[in-house]
């Protein structure tokens, strides 16, 4: 059976997590505490970067969130969470891309600058744009890039869905909140979705994650 290395408040393994139930895929979950269980050497035998997801099926190995859930759409075919009509498949990847490009760095300012700072405001302008670029690229589609579901809304899902906790009113934009909509009458994303302390619990991961990094940027300089 395929194994599933995650951690529930981990935005990378929630995109599998759900890209395995909507697929209705058999795996065993295998619970990775972050506070030292992916340092453990059976963990960096199968990872070595320390990161989750992970997934081994039949003795393959696969790192990185994307490259997991084209695996899973590749072997696993049905139900097709991937267009193959070229419009279709360039929106979503594009909508994957401008998620973790554009939209998760300005959550990650949101989670750890002060609510007053100027990096916020920043960061809540450059979401208003993300989310009126997407509500742009859905047009009348109930998915993006198709009328079922796909990993484009996986992907860009996790992160929208999380924003009304970070002071964003999704609200202001109809169709992406009814997109949203869509998505949480879905028994998997019903399954996957974060209780309040589970996002406090990330929201102390990524200020953990930013101080460390920051801290070894300056002892560099």
């Amino acid at each position: 059976m395929l194994k599933f290395y995650y951690n529930p408040v981990s935005p990378n393994a929630r995109r599998v997590w759900l890209t395995l139930l909507e697929k209705e895929i058999a795996f065993e979950p295998i619970l990775i505490k972050l506070d030292g269980d992916q340092f453990q050497p059976e963990f960096v035998a199968t990872n070595p970067f320390h990161h989750i997801p992970v997934v081994v099926d039949d003795g393959f190995r696969v790192v990185e969130s994307l490259a997991i859930m084209d695996y899973l759409e590749t072997k696993y075919p049905t139900p097709a969470m991937l267009p193959s009509e070229p419009q279709a498949l360039a929106t979503v990847r594009m909508v994957q891309l401008v998620t973790g490009n554009e939209l998760f760095p300005q959550i990650v300012s949101l989670i750890y600058e002060r609510e007053d700072s100027p990096q916020a405001a920043q960061a809540k302008q450059h979401i208003d744009k993300v989310l009126q670029f997407f509500t742009q690229v859905l047009g009348d589609c109930s998915f993006f890039g198709s009328e079922q579901l796909t990993l484009a809304d996986i992907v860009a899902g996790i992160g929208i869905l999380s924003l009304p906790n970070l002071g964003i009113n999704l609200s202001n934009y109809t169709k992406i909140y009814e997109w949203c909509d869509r998505l949480m009458q879905r028994p998997a994303w019903q399954k996957t979705k974060l209780s309040a302390e589970e996002f406090e619990l990330f929201k102390g991961r990524v200020r953990a994650l930013i101080r460390l990094r920051r801290y070894k940027d300056n002892k560099s300089k």
